[in-house]
């Protein structure tokens, strides 16, 4: 029988997902584990949308004073009685998260932090009148909530300190040390290296953390999420109290994320079984420590899509819902071994690489290795294992990353093309001027060029479709001409027809991939094609007084060009 509870698409708040009745995987574990294995300061490291924002209110939820402990009731934190009892409820919390925190420029960005310190001071109005503060105190609380027209008022120093502040207030009130929780703590940083104001935003990052996890006696512990591990030099300078813990650290590795037995209890949940294996190939594929890993965004997404829909088909959710810069940035750094390397995990392979966890925004285009280690932290590719020397094996780790890849690869191809203009219109000219060589040096050209995103595992007819399609990329340079693909004409459909107004030229393109390496046979079997399918029909058709048939074969990165009588 399919599950009742409402499927939570985009709901963050672990509150408000136990309160109305929203379908929740239990990740309460992480309570355990961090009350267990204890770090004043942790920081997990995982890619966007794995669960991190909604962990991390669930955090909130367990140690914040006043929570609602039914919230957790038949959750698995609640056997470990001990625990709760001791833990559960008792800390005065400060949340925030950086998600938000971004602008065009430096003075933008920096009051949204104004604003969430602000916003979180205001929850405990009550620092203003208590009787366990000092009107020195009681002063800095006020500064925290000022308002001049309905925006904050805060000075540097107060920003800087505020978050300190704010605890000291509460430890002070509460005679209990505060739990400081800091989600996506990496984004102000990421959005400042986009616009340009980097420097600035490392600075003002670097003394609120410091003020706020270095030197504060109020502090019980503290957690933050992020994509990215910032260098320790960078951000967290002198924190000895601080524990990284990435995708490749085995403690919490099931606790982001969801694991294979929690998807297929969410599926039999649903009555979606059958969709198992869509789901598996589409949004599986992660590895953090030693447990395979699926995306639950992606997973969540298509199960609400199925219970609408019994026949949806997988869709690119992750990749979707970023602009995915980091993907277009590699590619186009590539260079001819990399423009290798991107072929083959594309076609499933996986290549070997050294990983570097720490790196500043500012190191990132560097080098391309910089751009291997932050695809590889991002969740853009994945770890297969260790080789004997220490370098990990990386490959794609789904379909929908896959897709992805080739989008943007697509993508490239067509902006660098686009910049080629002399170079296409001698392309396009040697078709109406019937000069093969001239189209073989060209077309050529562009295959070396490019990157393959032939897939060694596909059919015949597949790899065709890469060669098809970047050759109607190229002639579609021509705005005056028109091109149809895959047009019924004859008695079949022909790969490319092209009608040329100017002369009343039409040129019919059948186009085969060579699997044996025998081009001259491969073109061969094009023109007999073209001939047995009558596909001039459609041009004669059309008005077009003047034939041109080419049979072009290709192989890996060569291609041979012949015309047909």
């Amino acid at each position: 029988m399919a599950a009742t509870k409402k499927i939570p698409v985009g709901i963050d708040s672990f509150e408000k997902i136990r309160k109305y009745g929203f379908y929740y995987i239990d990740k309460t574990r992480l309570i355990e584990q961090i009350m267990q294995n204890w770090s004043e300061v942790s920081l997990f490291t995982r890619p966007r949308r794995f669960g991190k924002t909604l962990n991390m209110s669930m955090l909130r939820s367990f140690f914040e004073l006043g929570t609602d402990k039914s919230l957790f009731d038949g959750l698995y934190i609640s056997k470990n009685k001990e625990l709760c009892e001791e833990h559960m409820g008792k800390y005065p919390v400060i949340f925030f998260s950086l998600k938000s925190v971004e602008g065009l420029k430096f003075e933008n960005a920096r009051y949204r932090i104004i604003e969430m310190i602000g916003r979180e001071a205001q929850r405990y109005e009550f620092l203003a009148e208590s009787d366990k503060l000092s009107e020195n105190e009681k002063a800095q609380y006020k500064a925290l909530i000022a308002l001049d027209n309905g925006k904050y008022t805060m000075d540097d120093d107060i920003l800087i300190s505020g978050i300190q502040m704010l605890s000291h207030l509460l430890y002070k009130h509460y005679g209990q040390k505060t739990v400081i929780l800091i989600d996506e703590y990496d984004v102000p940083l990421d959005k400042a290296f986009e616009n340009g104001y980097y420097k600035e935003m490392v600075s003002l990052i670097r003394g609120i953390f410091g003020m706020a996890l270095k030197t504060n006696d109020s502090l019980q512990f503290a957690v933050l999420t992020g994509c990215l591990r910032i260098s320790k030099e960078s951000i967290f300078t002198g924190l000895n109290n601080f524990e990284v813990l990435s995708i490749l650290n085995t403690q919490y590795d099931e606790a982001f994320g969801f694991t294979d037995g929690e998807v297929k209890q969410i599926l039999e949940d649903y009555d979606l079984s059958d969709h198992y294996p869509d789901v598996k190939e589409w949004y599986d594929g992660y590895h953090f420590g030693n447990t395979d890993i699926y995306c639950p965004w992606d997973v969540i997404r298509y199960c609400k899509n199925l219970c609408a829909d019994p026949v949806a088909l997988p869709e690119d959710f992750w990749s979707n819902s970023s602009g995915n810069a980091m993907v277009r940035r590699f590619i186009d750094k590539a260079d001819i071994r990399t423009k290798n390397e991107i072929e083959r995990l594309i076609a499933g392979e996986d290549i070997e690489k050294d990983i570097s966890q720490e790196l500043t925004y500012d190191e990132i285009d560097k080098s391309i290795e910089n751009l291997w280690s932050v695809l590889f932290t991002t969740g853009y590719l994945t770890n297969k294992g260790c080789t004997e020397s220490g370098r990990y094996r990386l490959a794609i780790p789904n379909k929908e990353v896959r897709n992805l890849f080739i989008r943007k690869i697509r993508e490239w191809f067509s902006d660098v093309t686009r910049n080629d203009g002399k170079t296409l219109e001698e392309f396009c000219n040697a078709f109406v001027d019937k000069d093969p060589r001239k189209i073989e040096q060209i077309f050529g050209d562009y295959l070396w060029n490019t990157i393959s995103i032939r897939d060694t595992a596909t059919a015949k007819s597949k790899k065709e479709n890469f060669y098809h399609g970047i050759l109607l990329g190229l002639l579609g340079y021509k705005a005056s001409w028109l091109i149809k693909s895959n047009a019924e004409s004859g008695t079949g459909y022909s790969d490319i027809l092209v009608e040329v107004p100017d002369n009343r030229t039409g040129i019919v393109i059948e186009l085969k991939y060579a699997e044996d390496g025998d081009m001259d046979a491969a073109c061969s079997r094009a023109l007999e094609q073209i001939e047995e399918k009558e596909y001039v029909d459609k041009l004669r058709q059309d008005g077009m007084r003047n034939y041109i048939k080419y049979g072009i074969a290709c192989f890996k990165k060569d291609c041979k060009v012949v015309i047909g009588e």
